[in-house]
């Protein structure tokens, strides 16, 4: 009876995990790979942004990493490569310089 119990409960938390939106993987698991599985590459409004992470490229990922946090508490990673990103990181560090004179 338990072991049809773990069996249930172990495939409830594999077709939870497979059906998951999430664009970035656990804290725990980042430490030795990316922690962007996909980006986002349409254009918003910097103001949705509460906070961005830049995460330069090295031996745990070969890609460079920009990870935003919205105001509604989602996480999504955003294309490097795209200008209106680009334009978004520079807004940042110039906040960051004005907070930080």
């Amino acid at each position: 009876m338990t072991s049809k119990l773990a069996v249930a409960v172990l495939a409830a938390f594999l077709l939870s995990a497979s059906l998951c939106r999430a664009a970035v993987v656990s804290r725990i698991a980042t430490e030795l790979r990316c922690q962007c599985i996909k980006t986002h590459s349409a254009p918003f409004h910097p103001k949705f942004i509460k906070e961005l992470r830049v995460i330069e490229s090295g031996p745990h990922c070969e890609k460079s990493e920009i990870i935003v946090k919205l105001h509604n508490g989602n996480e999504v990673c955003l294309d490097p490569k795209e200008k209106w990103v680009q334009k978004i990181v520079q807004i940042f560090l110039k906040r960051a310089e004005k907070k930080n004179p």
